[in-house]
């Protein structure tokens, strides 16, 4: 199995690249801070480069700016190439399939962004269904 969920913030604004065949592709890097705090007494953070295609890369791409909170859930990604000094170059990342948006920031380039709208706390139970009378399960 090859599955990740990440919830952190955007490094920078993210920029949506065109490729053949009308293909749309993005690339962020997510900042991850950790659960404990260094020698220092400071907090660390992980920064993970996170791949992006499609409609999801324009809803990021139009909605996100730097530092904006969001969760993502896909797979990790290995791949490796040539650079300039013909040196091989191997990167792992994650490749996004799903995204949450908790917090926006407005994007820093001319690009406008959607205020967002003041979270709903009864929004995510809006399918959430109590029963009516408890159900006596027997006893076996």
């Amino acid at each position: 199995m090859n599955q990740v969920g990440l919830v952190g913030r955007l490094t920078k604004d993210p920029v949506l690249r065109h490729l053949s065949g009308n293909r749309v592709q993005a690339h962020f890097t997510l900042a991850i801070n950790r659960n404990y705090k260094n020698s220092r007494g400071e907090v660390d953070a992980d920064f993970i480069l996170c791949t992006v295609w499609g409609r999801l890369a324009e809803h990021i791409v139009n909605y996100c700016g730097k530092g904006s909170l969001i969760g993502v859930n896909g797979r990790i990604q290995s791949r490796s190439f040539l650079n300039e000094e013909s040196a091989k170059v191997f990167i792992t990342e994650v490749v996004v399939e799903d995204v949450r948006f908790y917090r926006l920031k407005p994007r820093d380039s001319e690009g406008a962004v959607v205020p967002p709208k003041p979270p709903d706390e009864q929004e995510g139970l809006k399918d959430f269904v109590l029963p009516e009378a408890a159900v006596q399960l027997p006893v076996i």
